[in-house]
């Protein structure tokens, strides 16, 4: 003990408490230069320091009796069975809860209070909420959750962010005061709290409000049964239409079917989107229907493309950095990595197999076959038998690796994306199958020089997508995997994961792929969520990016020779990809990579 330094004292501390307040006597507490996060029951906590200063002791605290609260309180399949589609909703909706359970906590235990402050005030450190300086851009997750909290546990708003929701207090106020009331009376019942923030959520204008049983038969009598029904969801979702539809309505000029269609297409998303329950924990699963619901009127624009870019991670920061974030990659993920090293190996030995040339026995005339020579020692009057070796036709492959470098990747989510990436790249090069590895994100938050130009353009209406690309190749599909893997730490670099505008990505990388010779040509898709950027979706319809990425989906799965696709980040993106699956671990991905691949493989 006496060699035990003050930082592994505290550690050890820290570990006891949080195995304490979690009830789980299987909770690990580590350090780390990164992102705070939870994997399980393992907890990731700023690293205080040598000296263990008062401040940055608290915040290590804060971090982790907040990760110990969540395992106790909260139920994740709970949360994600009625979770909201919208993106916004679903953002509020998370923050409500985080809220929910840190306030359990933070009501009961005046030291966890402070330690629960400390934390907040490192993550408004870095929430644009702290630098609005309109209401249109105050993320509303954020004023949301911080009202809530000061109206559940008496804690003011930081002074950060105080001048970021005092813009939007009064508003939030009107709508759902009632709602604050209800939420606070309901802290211990999660289900309960569920149902209320849902509520909340329809009040704020923020979801659409779910269709009644007793829906009036308006529509016109048409032939079939089916195209009544159709009739009848398109006559009621224009009797239930709400605020915030309205808002995402054409402007005078625009024809009024278009916005009708609009809110048919969007009613019936939704209903696809909740699907049925299922049994208890289960995700949701997309139903199979048609993608030609989506408006045929939608008209997906690009107000300019004068400041995107196309770049290689080496343009994006210099040798030593990248040499020094890889190295970071590695020492961050020496556990992992031996884990998605054995399952590519599975990978090569399957792929290896497919690849073996085989025999056709019984043969006329070939090669001898011996194994069969005994047969005509003990029959004399049966003839030699022969074989010929015969190639098994494995195409020439190439796959695309398409990860999200969205903001909401950053921490342990990239990390695991990148060394997956890098070992599956690896393990496809042994076996003759190129791969390449790209990422997309923006160059700026809420629009940068695209928005410039749109402000000093006079504000046109419907500018279309509003904000800067940024797509990165980390490693070409020509290019040998030694010479492009110090490129993948560069997902490491701080401030580099933006914002996401996923529908574009994907021409993007299907363009490139397309113009490969190969047979075949895989892209797989790695994301966390819906295509989110706030520039474009403040000033387009609701829903604009997710509408235009369906349309990119619809396209290329229909008809596109390459094969598409997807793994989801904690977030179900099966109503996106008809090949798809979601993890809710990240801990999975590298093993759900291969074995995506695997069956691909192996459908043919």
């Amino acid at each position: 003990m006496s060699d035990e330094s003050p930082s592994d004292r505290f550690k050890t501390v820290l570990t006891g408490a949080s195995r304490a307040i979690a009830h789980d006597p299987e909770v690990e507490v580590n350090w780390t230069a990164d992102t705070p996060s939870v994997s399980g029951s393992t907890f990731r906590v700023p690293m205080p320091g040598r000296s263990l200063p008062r401040g940055a002791a608290m915040e290590a605290r804060g971090f982790a009796d907040s990760f110990a609260l969540k395992l106790r309180h909260h139920n994740e399949s709970l949360h994600a069975r009625h979770a909201p589609v919208e993106p916004v909703a679903r953002a509020c909706y998370d923050a409500v809860e985080l809220v929910r359970y840190e306030a359990l906590g933070s009501n009961n235990y005046e030291g966890m209070r402070q330690n629960l402050d400390a934390a907040l005030t490192v993550r408004m450190g870095g929430d644009p909420i702290t630098r609005a300086q309109t209401p249109d851009e105050v993320p509303m997750q954020a004023a949301l959750a911080l009202l809530l909290r000061e109206r559940i546990t008496g804690q003011p708003v930081p002074d950060a962010a105080r001048q970021g929701v005092d813009m939007m207090r009064g508003w939030i106020a009107e709508k759902a005061a009632a709602d604050f009331d209800a939420l606070a009376g309901s802290l211990d019942d999660q289900a309960a709290f569920q149902s209320r923030s849902l509520d909340m959520l329809q009040h704020l204008e923020l979801t659409r409000m779910e269709p009644t049983d007793d829906q009036p038969d308006e529509g016109d009598e048409l032939d079939g049964d089916e195209e009544t029904e159709e009739d009848e969801e398109g006559d009621n979702s224009g009797e239930e239409q709400q605020p915030s539809e309205v808002a995402a309505e054409p402007t005078e000029g625009d024809d009024q079917d278009e916005s009708d269609s609009e809110r048919e297409a969007g009613d019936e998303m939704q209903e696809a989107d909740e699907g049925e329950e299922g049994e208890e924990g289960m995700l949701p699963v997309r139903p199979n229907r048609p993608w030609t619901d989506l408006p045929d009127s939608f008209d997906y624009r690009i107000y300019t493309e004068a400041f995107d870019e196309v770049v290689g991670a080496s343009e994006l920061c210099d040798e030593e950095e990248l040499t020094r974030l890889r190295a970071y990659l590695d020492a961050q993920l020496k556990g992992l990595q031996g884990i998605v090293t054995r399952l590519a190996n599975r990978l090569q030995r399957r792929l290896m197999a497919q690849q073996n040339r085989s025999w056709d026995f019984d043969q006329e005339e070939g090669m001898l076959d011996a194994a069969r020579l005994a047969r005509v020692v003990v029959s004399p009057g049966h003839s030699l038998s022969y074989k010929i070796e015969r190639d098994v036709e494995f195409k020439d492959t190439v796959v695309t690796l398409l990860i999200d470098n969205s903001g909401s990747m950053r921490g342990r989510p990239i990390s695991i994306a990148a060394i997956s990436a890098d070992v599956l790249a690896r393990t496809l090069e042994r076996c003759g199958v190129k791969t390449e590895i790209l990422g997309f994100t923006t160059r700026a938050w809420k629009g940068g020089q695209s928005r410039e130009a749109w402000l000093a353009g006079g504000k046109p209406q419907h500018p279309g997508r509003l904000n800067d690309l940024r797509h990165i190749v980390y490693k070409k599909a020509d290019e040998p995997w030694r010479r492009a893997r110090r490129n993948l730490g560069l997902m490491m670099r701080e401030g580099l994961l933006k914002e996401n505008i996923d529908g574009e990505a994907l021409l993007w990388a299907h363009s490139r792929l397309l113009a490969r010779q190969e047979d075949r040509r895989i892209l797989m898709v790695i994301s966390d969520g819906a295509p989110v950027d706030d520039s474009t979706l403040s000033v387009n319809s609701a829903g604009y990016l997710e509408q235009h990425l369906r349309r990119v989906i619809d396209w290329i799965e229909r008809q596109s020779p390459v094969q598409l696709v997807a793994i989801g980040i904690g977030h179900d993106v099966t109503r996106y990809y008809r090949r798809a699956v979601t993890i809710m671990d990240v801990e999975q991905l590298g093993g759900t990579m291969i074995e995506q691949l695997a069956g691909l493989f192996e459908d043919d």
